[in-house]
C-alpha cells in the first residue's frame, strides 16, 4: 500500500461524516442523540448557517418537532455508527465537493450553550 493512498484514505476518513443514525453522546450534553441529517442549513437570526448534523433525542425521537443542531467537534462519543454502504459513500464524496463549493454561501454554524 502506498503512502499517497494512505494520506488520502486518512483525509477522507477525517472529512468523514457520520451516517444517519448514528447515536451520540454530546459534550456537557444529557441525553443521547440520533443524527437525522447531515450538512442542514438553518436561518439564524437573518443569516443561512450550515451545522454538521441535525438530531433528535434517542430513544425518544422526533417529538414536538425538536430538532438539535451541532457540529463534529460537540460530539463526545459515537455510541453507535448508523447503516453504511455504497451509496453512502458516494454521499460523502458529493457532499465533501459540495461544501467545498458553498462553504462561503453559508458559514458554519457554532453553538452555544448547552445542547439540551
Amino acid at each position: 500500500m502506498s503512502f499517497f493512498y494512505i494520506a488520502l484514505k486518512l483525509s477522507w476518513e477525517v472529512n468523514a461524516l457520520l451516517p444517519i443514525g448514528s447515536i451520540v453522546n454530546i459534550r456537557d450534553g444529557t441525553n443521547k442523540l440520533m443524527i437525522l441529517n447531515r450538512g442542514p442549513v438553518v436561518e439564524i437570526e437573518g443569516k443561512k448557517m450550515m451545522f454538521d448534523y441535525s438530531g433528535c433525542h434517542y430513544p425518544l425521537g422526533l417529538a414536538d418537532e425538536e430538532v438539535l443542531y451541532f457540529n463534529e467537534e460537540n460530539i463526545d462519543e459515537v455510541i453507535h455508527e448508523g447503516f453504511s454502504d455504497s451509496d453512502e459513500e458516494r454521499f460523502q464524496k458529493l457532499y465533501n465537493e459540495w461544501k467545498q463549493d458553498n462553504l462561503h454561501f453559508y458559514p458554519k454554524g457554532k453553538v452555544n450553550g448547552r445542547i439540551k
